[in-house]
């Protein structure tokens, strides 16, 4: 059996204004993202849903934090297979489908890792190192539609 991690946070809708819900249009969809000793985040809803477009939104916020885990984990398998990482960065894209109705999901999210290795490494030794991480990424695994990782490697020197 596994050891069991809990992470907390408090999320504060700070866009009453004077009149509350009294209708979808009255209220702001600002909020607070607070983590205890952390910096604040200031965050809305996306522009497409009356949201502020200067705040981060709850999907770009879950695209990135898919992305970081991968990193993350990429990070980690590669410093266990001695392979030396000097950059890394990310520019992954989520795709949402929403329904006439509102609701909706995301369909896929596509990783876009460019990563600068140690000219030792081969790239079919960093794409099993993305294998791993994507295998042991918290969130990629706890997902039920498909993350797509296309990277490209770059040899230092």
């Amino acid at each position: 059996m596994g050891a069991f991690h809990a992470y907390t946070a408090t999320i504060t809708w700070t866009g009453a204004g004077e009149t509350g819900t009294s209708s979808y249009t009255a209220y702001s969809r600002d909020h607070v993202v607070a983590v205890e000793g952390k910096p604040d985040i200031l965050a809305s809803s996306d522009p497409a849903f009356r949201g502020d477009s200067a705040r981060h939104n709850p999907e770009e916020l879950f695209v990135a934090s898919l992305s970081e885990c991968h990193m993350l984990w990429f990070l980690h398998v590669a410093a266990q297979s001695g392979v030396i990482v000097t950059a890394y960065s990310d520019s992954p894209v989520g795709t949402m489908r929403v329904e006439a109705a509102g609701a909706g999901q995301f369909t896929e999210i596509e990783l876009r890792p460019k990563v600068t290795v140690s000219s030792e490494a081969s790239d079919d030794v960093v794409a099993e190192l993305h294998e791993k991480a994507h295998a042991h990424c918290f969130i990629s695994r706890s997902v039920n539609f498909p993350v797509h990782v296309r990277p490209v490697v770059h040899a230092a020197g």
